[in-house]
């Protein structure tokens, strides 16, 4: 069943997937790379985890932007570079002057 998200909407997922992506980064740095210093299994159960939260939330925007642009007739890099851009440059919020 095709879900047609909203631009809105593919700019939230693709927030998501920002921040999932910075968590097993942030983990990788705390944790340094497994190749250098063994990891605890605890350690490599949370960035296991979290690697696959982000993987997961990657491929669900992916699929998302793909049926939208799909949806709206656009070329689908298009629609990422659109998603992508709202999604780590937000416009300010205007003042209250």
């Amino acid at each position: 069943m095709d879900v047609t998200h909203t631009f809105d909407d593919l700019v939230e997922m693709q927030k998501a997937a920002d921040t999932a992506h910075a968590q097993v980064l942030e983990l990788r740095d705390t944790f340094g790379r497994p190749s250098q210093t063994p990891w605890a299994p605890e350690q490599t159960e949370t960035y296991e985890s979290a690697w696959k939260t982000w993987r997961g939330l990657a491929n669900t925007v992916q699929a998302a932007v793909t049926a939208h642009a799909r949806d709206g007739g656009t070329p689908r890099f298009e629609v990422e570079a659109a998603v992508r851009t709202a999604a780590r440059h937000a416009a300010p919020e205007p003042s209250a002057a």
